[in-house]
């Protein structure tokens, strides 16, 4: 049984089934997450007998190992964990004033084969359990010597393709006795699952949901994102807006900026009459380089008249300060390949 990624419910059944009382579980889950210990040697207030039980019953209580990291100038940290089954993944610390976020992922690869992604040219391998996911914000924090504050699916893979262990993961960041991250501070984000948006919005959670958009027009959009020829953008915003017509709560749309690609006046106008008249909020993007793909960033100039135009037709959307781009550690630049860990 893995521990990190059972809930509270889940870990009093098994402890009961040791004959222990129920509050051994509160106990337990009190040193993993609030406390970041993973052995059970250390986790004192409970009876020695039944530590030795439980390392005896081989129970996981983290099930990645941390097998490098770098860090920016800024504070960025990319961290490349170790699976069990010995594959690769990525997570990103980001440290700012008045906050503290780790982007995480939520498969070994993605399906979806974004042409500007760094991931997507990896292929995909296998979806993350709910423990794999938690255990990422849970061992970075610990690592950092802080408290966690928000977490962000922006990580490798498609969330919303992983929904029920991602969902389990998120519930499992926000509860009370998992890691204690506030709903609002909690964010997926998706290329556009549109049958999972739809579920997304029956499940009465208060997180952000953010869409990788990054192109305003069916055909740019299907070269760049594959699953645009599925679901297209006209099936997508209808799903969008039911989002936040049935939750009340504001969709990000993360737009990339590529230079010679998505950036032309044409698309501008495009962006412009997608986001507007609705509870959204536009995220430029500059683009990051990634190895082998011919796509380049957008000049300030460029980033600049975006918002400008957007803000005076009503839209309201801002610029990202991207992070930890030196480390290969921003927006799309995750593929598991550290060849040399400082």
């Amino acid at each position: 049984m893995e521990i990190i990624g059972a809930t509270l419910e889940e870990l009093e059944e098994f402890i009961i089934s040791f004959g222990q009382p129920r509050y051994r579980a509160q106990q337990i889950m009190e040193w993993l997450y609030q406390k970041g210990v993973t052995d059970f040697k250390e986790m004192t207030n409970l009876p020695e007998n039944f530590r030795k039980e439980l390392r005896r019953a081989g129970l996981s209580s983290s099930v990645l190992s941390i097998e490098g990291a770098r860090e920016a100038k800024d504070g960025t940290k990319k961290y490349l964990f170790r699976l069990q089954d010995g594959m690769n993944i990525e997570a990103v610390y980001i440290p700012e004033e008045k906050r503290k976020t780790v982007c995480f992922s939520t498969q070994v690869g993605c399906a979806i084969g974004c042409a500007f992604c760094a991931t997507g040219q990896k292929g995909f391998h296998r979806n993350l359990t709910a423990g794999e996911i938690v255990d990422q914000v849970r061992r970075i924090g610990s690592d950092r010597k802080t408290r966690i504050s928000n977490a962000v699916a922006m990580g490798q893979g498609e969330p919303l393709a992983n929904y029920d262990e991602t969902l389990r993961a998120i519930k499992l960041l926000n509860a009370d006795y998992g890691l204690g991250i506030a709903a609002r501070h909690l964010t997926i984000s998706t290329s556009g699952v549109v049958p999972a948006i739809y579920r997304l919005a029956e499940e009465e959670l208060q997180i952000n949901l953010a869409l990788s958009l990054h192109a305003a027009q069916d055909g740019l959009r299907s070269e760049l994102i594959p699953l645009n020829r599925t679901y297209p953008l006209a099936t997508l915003m209808k799903s969008c807006k039911s989002y936040t017509q049935k939750t009340n709560r504001r969709i990000t749309l993360e737009y990339i900026m590529i230079k010679g690609v998505n950036d032309g006046q044409e698309d501008l106008k495009s962006l412009s009459d997608l986001a507007g008249g609705w509870l959204c909020h536009v995220n430029l993007i500059p683009y990051n380089p990634v190895p082998d793909l011919p796509y380049q960033a957008s000049g300030d100039q460029t980033l600049q008249h975006f918002l400008n135009t957007l803000r005076s037709k009503g839209v309201a959307a801002s610029i990202r300060q991207e992070r930890g781009a030196e480390v290969k550690a921003a927006c799309g630049q995750l593929s598991s390949q550290f060849s040399s860990l400082a």
